[in-house]
């Protein structure tokens, strides 16, 4: 239970994908009728063909008590880069896949919005990591990323080879696909798929996960969320990639490096105060089934 309130509230949805105008006229509905002033994202705006004074733009977001995000969790992930710094809260309506950020369905948009307006939830502190590309000693790139930052070598048939040190110490030389270094919250997606461990997102740790390496010894590391990471581009050949929350991507060049750091910003993430996140993990990720069996009840 929370005494914050939220009266005025933005209103943000994917912008490609028609099919959730539904859900974001609900969650505008629902807001107007609970006597919200409602700020609609310009371009959600134009997907929703609502007119009015109260289109405001992306930036202005973060002015919002609470932003409503519709989509999936790629569109928390923008989102949360976006707004991480300003420390408004964000609540997820999942249009998208499995939903670990956006957790509240098409069907329970009513009720668990009320909930929230009612003061019947919790914020989780989800930190970002930030990543920066040195070239000759000189930043040439940088970005946010709320799940991960993937160096990868661009190219399915291809491996790369670089050096890995934390804390300037150095680590090992690798030749594989690449590397993902994930945050808590990053656990539960590429870094999953490519064998790392689960975290819960409230820990303060650093997943850095090898892709297909070319060694049977490289296991995922753990590390503490202060520590220092750097990827040092070893192959004079090489143009590899390397990404935030694969949505924000540059070339990398022969001998870069890629400094990754925890970021001063966290995303406060609304959740109903139901929610569980290892309820989550059973549903979304099939823990509960067994064979022969109904599993606990």
């Amino acid at each position: 239970m929370s005494n914050r309130e939220f009266n005025v509230i933005g209103l943000v949805g994917r912008h490609d994908k028609p099919i959730i105008v539904d859900s974001l006229q609900t969650v505008y509905d629902t807001l107007r009728a609970a006597h919200r002033t409602v700020r609609i994202e310009k371009r959600t705006a134009e997907l929703m063909s609502v007119s009015g004074d109260e289109h405001i733009a992306r930036r202005d977001l973060g002015e919002c008590d609470l932003v409503v995000v519709v989509g999936g969790d790629g569109s928390m992930l923008g989102v949360a880069r976006d707004l991480a710094h300003t420390k408004v809260p964000v609540l997820g309506v999942n249009r998208g896949g499995l939903g670990f950020l956006a957790d509240i369905s098409p069907d329970q948009i009513e009720s668990r919005l009320r909930d929230v307006l009612n003061g019947n939830y919790r914020l989780e502190v989800h930190f970002l990591l930030d990543h920066t590309v040195y070239r000759d000693e000189k930043p040439v790139h940088s970005s946010p990323a709320l799940n991960d930052i993937v160096v990868n070598s661009g190219s399915i048939t291809r491996m790369m080879d670089f050096h890995l040190f934390i804390d300037g110490e150095f680590v090992y030389e690798q030749r594989s696909d690449g590397l993902i270094v994930s945050t808590p919250t990053g656990s539960t997606a590429y870094s999953l798929s490519a064998g790392g461990p689960i975290m819960h997102p409230t820990l303060d740790a650093i997943a850095i996960v090898p892709m297909f390496p070319h060694t049977l010894t490289s296991r995922p590391l753990v590390v503490g969320a202060d520590s220092q990471i750097s990827v040092v581009m070893t192959s004079a050949n090489d143009y590899p990639l390397v990404s935030a929350d694969s949505q924000v991507s540059y070339i990398l060049h022969p001998r870069d490096e890629v400094r990754i750091q925890k970021s001063p910003h966290g995303l406060n993430i609304a959740y109903t105060s139901t929610h569980s996140f290892y309820e989550a993990c059973r549903s979304k990720l099939d823990w509960g089934s067994r064979l022969g069996g109904q599993g606990f009840q």
